[in-house]
């Protein structure tokens, strides 16, 4: 028995040496574990758009308009529209608003709508103009007075007047033109034009037309008389 006690001793300090070995691997392993995990970078939002649509809409004065706020945000935190106009009915889905603007009278109003996604928030931006081609335009026949004929054109029920332009044209060229930017009547207006034009033998039988054109910032209105005809006669004054 005396030769198995010192195997047996060493058999239990290699027992203990590799227990104690495999605690102080475990927790080097446990200390470790920090230090090899990886982080997981950030996530960034990606950019998203907001659309206002239509654009650029025009519509009868005192008309009305739907305009669209749409985002490819997929939750939108929050919506709004910013406008000076009335405005009527509202309707929604997930990613989009629909904003109804009632008796629209001003010639040219900015609307602007944003949506905010991830704390962010953006904005589009659309136009409304109102606006009424004329009704009829009318050049009356010339009346002759001497050598002068007095040429007469009428343009009736048109908005806005301050940006109207009428024009007097013989044989396609232009005799005569005027703006009225100096009106600023909001509503609908009839305009009369008087132009008195010294005539020779070379302007008998010519055509004399009158032109009526809206200047909207970019959106050009055109409408046009029936020719009339300049004769040795002319019309008796009345």
């Amino acid at each position: 028995m005396r030769s198995l006690l010192p195997l047996s001793l060493l058999l239990l300090l290699a027992a203990a040496y590799s227990g104690g070995g495999s605690a102080r691997g475990l927790r080097a392993a446990r200390g470790q574990g920090p230090r090899d995990s990886s982080v997981s970078p950030s996530v960034t939002s990606a950019p998203f758009w907001v659309r206002l649509s239509p654009e650029l809409v025009a519509v009868p004065p005192g008309g009305s308009v739907w305009l669209n706020c749409s985002s490819s945000c997929p939750l939108p935190e929050g919506s709004g529209l910013v406008t000076q106009l009335q405005r009527g009915k509202t309707v929604s889905g997930l990613s989009w608003m629909s904003y109804q603007l009632l008796d629209v009278r001003a010639w040219s109003s900015d609307v602007r709508c944003f949506i905010t996604c991830e704390g962010k928030t953006r904005w589009a931006t659309a136009r409304v103009t109102a606006y009424k081609q004329p009704h009829s335009v009318i050049l009356e026949p010339p009346v002759l007075v001497g050598s002068e004929y007095t040429l007469r054109c009428r343009v009736t029920h048109v908005f806005p007047v301050g940006f109207l332009v009428v024009t007097l044209r013989r044989g396609g060229r232009v005799i005569y033109s005027e703006s009225l930017e100096r009106f600023t009547r909001l509503g609908l207006a009839n305009v009369t034009l008087t132009y008195v034009l010294s005539s020779g033998p070379c302007d008998l039988w010519q055509p004399v037309t009158c032109h009526a054109r809206l200047n909207l910032d970019g959106l050009v209105v055109r409408s046009s008389s029936a020719p009339v005809t300049l004769t040795a006669f002319g019309e008796a004054p009345l």
